[in-house]
């Protein structure tokens, strides 16, 4: 892929679930090694548009191409060798070590029925140890602690060796310790090339590790850029129907301290 060809371009896609729209004639355009928050309330799209990116849900008009290759007229495992998954659940894991989940992060790479080769093993285990699990590629994924399987789920999006990464609420089950951490991973990755896009509802988090965020309301991205020029109080107030307090600490960095609803908005 040439550096003047994004890894993500969308053009008026638009879903709909049963005369409900769930997404709006979104556009949207992104280059390499950008660590990306899409921010929203509850049911504002997050999901179901990375949901259409991937492929697990057909858009109803629009196009969507990663790479430069639309992923409407291409195989399951033709675009996970361009997109991964990173579900904000393992989901059931049967007994399987943190290695074999690992592991099948290189599914779309299988061309044979025995198939872990050395290659897959060495990424595997690169992938493991740059995530901090080494040690616990033995351990049952049901035995692990929330931060060690969101960090398991992460390094199996990561063995994909994707162009593009999109993660669904990383940090939703994490104490403050492994949201950073988890946050500073993504943002590594990001900066070794890789784009990530992270679907998450702390804003300051957001705002603290991204270089761009996307807020959505009710299907529609209702704003696109650097979290210290476009989060403001009145966005917040209009998106969420909160009044919010944002900042800047010490550091620079900068805050949203949610204060109280909006009168009449429930």
């Amino acid at each position: 892929m040439t550096d003047d060809v994004p890894v993500l371009r969308i053009r008026g896609l638009s879903k709909e679930f049963d005369g409900f729209q769930a997404l709006k004639g979104v556009d949207l355009e992104f280059g390499k090694g950008l660590l990306i928050g899409l921010i929203g309330p509850n049911g504002c799209g997050k999901s179901t548009m990375m949901k259409c990116i991937s492929r697990i849900h057909e858009q109803t008009t629009g196009t969507i191409e990663v790479a430069g290759k639309d992923v409407s007229s291409m195989k399951a495992a033709e675009v996970a060798k361009l997109v991964a998954n990173v579900p904000a659940e393992a989901g059931q894991t049967f007994g399987i070590s943190v290695m074999d989940m690992v592991m099948l992060g290189r599914y779309p790479f299988v061309d044979r029925i025995w198939w872990e080769d050395p290659e897959d093993e060495r990424v595997t285990k690169e992938a493991m140890r740059t995530f901090g699990i080494y040690e616990l590629r033995r351990k049952q994924v049901a035995l692990c602690s929330s931060g060690e399987r969101q960090r398991a789920l992460i390094a199996k999006a990561y063995v994909q060796e994707p162009r593009l990464m999109l993660v669904d609420e990383p940090t939703s089950h994490l104490d403050m310790k492994y949201k950073l951490q988890v946050m500073e991973y993504l943002q590594k990755m990001a900066r070794s090339d890789m784009t990530v896009i992270v679907a998450e509802h702390d804003i300051s988090l957001m705002a603290r590790y991204c270089d761009v965020c996307v807020i959505m309301k009710r299907g529609e991205v209702v704003a696109v850029g650097d979290p210290k020029e476009i989060i403001t109080e009145k966005l917040i107030r209009e998106v969420y129907e909160v009044e919010a307090r944002v900042g800047l600490d010490a550091d620079g960095e900068i805050y949203v301290l949610p204060k109280r609803y909006v009168e009449g908005s429930l």
